[in-house]
């Protein structure tokens, strides 16, 4: 199983991102897909969720403001961030965990600065 995600960058409070996670080796279509993320000296945060029939839910910190999408055709989740804040900043991590067993992405760096 791989997941690479990509779209991270440094962005002015107020911009916005989309993020991908491109995931291979598992059926995508099948699985719930999630979005964490880290701050700097802070602890993990789960922030947007798929799942197969495409409900999700999002951390309060960013409902309103961020989407989670899936394309089953290119196996791939996205999350578009907008109005983002300097607290935003993190490293964003793609997460599945397909028959119980966890797999994570490298991680892409958003940074949210003037």
């Amino acid at each position: 199983v791989q997941l690479v995600e990509s779209g991270g960058g440094l962005v002015q409070p107020g911009g916005s991102l989309r993020l991908s996670c491109a995931a291979s080796g598992i059926i995508f279509s099948l699985d719930t897909m999630d979005w964490y993320r880290q701050g700097p000296g802070k602890k993990s945060e789960l922030v947007a969720v798929i799942t197969s029939g495409r409900s999700t839910k999002y951390a309060n910190s960013v409902k309103g403001r961020y989407t989670i999408s899936r394309d089953n055709a290119k196996n791939t989740i996205y999350l578009q961030m907008n109005s983002l804040k300097p607290e935003d900043t993190a490293v964003y991590y793609c997460h599945t965990s397909p028959l119980g067993r966890p797999y994570w992405g490298q991680g892409t760096q958003v940074t949210v600065s003037p």
